[in-house]
């Protein structure tokens, strides 16, 4: 008897695993659909079929491809269309493990502050001049370095004893609330040159998107979810409470910091290149949750695909929503996010 509710019970867990490979394995080809479509969409309008030519003689296929074609695909869409999906990817890993420690499906690298940091450190870096440096190396890296002060600022809270993940929620959203004045006064101050370069920061944009920041972006992110998925049963046994994991031997103060370092570090590098983008990290989690539950076998890999798919939408609705001008798509995913933050809302108060 025993020795059949435990075949049941592995039965039951075999179905529920080919069951979530099943919604991972859709996603990846909704998002494949959506990257070929950001490709074709933009001012001089590609078909499909062109796309996925030009893709397929990019890797190697003996397939003609018209040069004007290859250029356009090549040179200028793909770099972006592949920053769409690293970032939106990005974001909603950052976003589910935000939620997976501090146990809050409101928490995200956005409401935390560190994108609103970041943007605040682009805008600067703009203002007072890059000091002799490139402002190509220089923008990016003001970027960083404020992003990463107001991470140190949230690890230095969580280290501290009493403080709960409510208040650790507050104090970023203070952090974001006080970084977005700050952006906001810099631009007030600016020329107004200076003002519209700021608001690439303010509302994000991948129009800067480029072969040389898009590797960058790419191996920064390569190794940070290399170092998240070591964690994967430790993040795990993370949500089945504190002691619980403390019991199966998981250290959760180190775990906190070093998940909240890995999230500082890959927020601060896509919001160096892209701007700020909010909403993303809420909303992909929260989908992925639903989906899969918060096994991070599962939840991680969907969440960086729907994270993916949403900010790889949002560009393609940027560029027809007035045709022949890019709408800024920070714009876009707060559209998509805040009707969803809504449902969040009103779904946790029934």
């Amino acid at each position: 008897m025993q020795s059949d509710l435990l075949s049941d019970a592995i039965s039951d867990q075999r179905r529920s695993e080919k069951r979530r490979w099943s919604v991972i394995g859709i996603l990846f080809i909704v998002l494949i659909a959506s990257f070929v479509l950001d490709i074709a969409t933009g001012p001089s309008l590609l078909n499909i079929k062109e796309v996925a030519n030009a893709l397929l003689h990019l890797v190697g296929f003996p397939i003609e491809v018209d040069s004007t074609t290859k250029v356009i695909v090549t040179n200028l869409r793909l770099p972006i269309a592949i920053m769409a999906v690293i970032v939106g990817g990005s974001l909603g890993v950052g976003g589910a493990e935000m939620q997976t420690l501090l146990n809050n499906p409101m928490a995200s690298p956005y409401t935390l502050g560190m994108a609103a940091a970041a943007g605040f450190g682009a805008a600067l870096t703009l203002y007072v001049g890059s000091l002799g440096i490139s402002a190509n190396i220089a923008v990016p890296l003001g970027a960083f370095i404020c992003c990463m002060l107001a991470a140190a600022f949230l690890f230095a809270l969580a280290t501290m004893r009493h403080i709960s993940s409510g208040q650790l929620i507050l104090a970023g959203i203070a952090l974001l609330f006080l970084f977005q004045s700050l952006l906001s006064l810099v631009q007030f101050v600016s020329s107004p040159e200076l003002s519209q370069q700021i608001l690439f920061w303010l509302f994000g944009s991948l129009s800067k998107a480029s072969w040389t920041n898009l590797t960058i972006v790419a191996c920064v992110i390569s190794v940070c979810l290399f170092a998240l998925i070591q964690d994967a049963w430790k993040l795990t046994a993370l949500r089945l409470g504190e002691e619980r994991a403390k019991s199966l031997g998981v250290n959760v103060s180190q775990l906190r910091l070093k998940t909240l370092f890995i999230v500082a570090i890959m927020t601060a590098t896509v919001t160096s290149f892209v701007g700020i983008i909010g909403f993303i990290g809420i909303v992909a989690p929260n989908i992925a949750k639903i989906l899969v539950g918060e096994d991070q076998r599962f939840f991680l890999p969907l969440s960086f695909l729907i994270g993916a798919f949403l900010l790889s939408s949002a560009s393609v609705l940027s560029k027809v929503i007035v045709p022949g001008a890019l709408f800024p798509i920070g714009i876009v995913t707060a559209i998509i996010g805040v009707p969803f933050f809504f449902w969040l809302i009103l779904g946790k108060r029934r």
